[in-house]
């Protein structure tokens, strides 16, 4: 377990693997567990980052600090305490939200970035999540519901509830849409077809960032893809990370489903 100061509060990351820097956030349910088998698949070329955002995991709690412009100064500050001055970033949900608003904030830190079921905008995000009130048996029931991973439902029950609730209409109030053109990162989105909880984004947002930026969709899958699909999930990320052309990029018959 590694921690750093930042803002007088811990942020603890955990940190598997050597080479190129690659950083992993996670979403509104959970924390930097579940991202464990990608790390570990990736560590042979690649040092790979988790760290638990402000209210979630065994991070500190700083409820003035529950909103993506902060989580987005947080992870500033965690790179250049590391000295990483560039890396790739796979955020899932309000990690994904964190990554792209960093992106565009700081293009020149970023060199690629993957979101895996992200709502670019507010209305992506369904009723179950939109509607959760920040009671603490509220998250359990949904948690239980919708993720029945024992990396999921351990750590979402460590986050503050107040964290869920304010970074989500932080997340809420902004259009990624208008994020996604400008940039020069390329750009993976991957959703699950059948995830309960954000909607995958519509063709037409993306027409006009063709090139830049490609999304993928993951049948029979959920809100979880990295522990869903691990094996197609962990294929597909590398061959996003090794490659230059995004339209090249497709699932194989041979990336099978993980036996549950």
């Amino acid at each position: 377990m590694s921690v750093i100061v930042v803002k007088e509060g811990l942020i603890h990351y955990e940190v598997i693997g050597r080479g190129q820097p690659l950083v992993f956030l996670h979403g509104w349910l959970g924390s930097w567990r579940y991202w464990v088998p990608a790390m570990e698949e990736l560590s042979l070329h690649y040092r790979t980052y988790a760290l638990d955002l402000w209210g979630f995991g065994d991070s500190d709690k700083l409820s003035l600090s529950y909103n993506v412009d902060a989580y987005v100064e947080l992870l500033q500050e965690f790179l250049d305490h590391l000295g990483v001055h560039r890396t790739s970033l796979v955020g899932h949900a309000l990690g994904g939200v964190v990554a792209l608003s960093f992106a565009d904030k700081i293009p020149e830190r970023v060199e690629r970035v993957m979101g895996v079921s992200v709502p670019l905008v507010g209305a992506s995000i369904n009723r179950p999540l939109a509607g959760f009130s920040g009671n603490g048996d509220e998250l359990a029931r949904l948690v239980a519901r919708r993720a029945d991973f024992p990396e999921v439902d351990l750590e979402a029950r460590k986050a503050d509830a107040t964290a869920i609730v304010s970074s989500m209409r932080s997340a809420m109030g902004r259009d990624l849409r208008r994020v996604l053109l400008p940039l020069e990162s390329p750009v993976l989105l991957v959703h699950g077809v059948d995830d309960p909880l954000v909607k995958p984004p519509e063709s037409e947002w993306l027409r006009d960032c063709a090139d830049t930026v490609r999304a993928i969709l993951l049948n029979s899958t959920e809100h979880f893809p990295m522990l869903e699909e691990q094996n197609k999930f962990n294929r597909l990320l590398k061959d996003f990370l090794a490659g230059d052309d995004l339209a090249s990029l497709e699932l194989k018959e041979e990336w099978q489903r993980r036996l549950r």
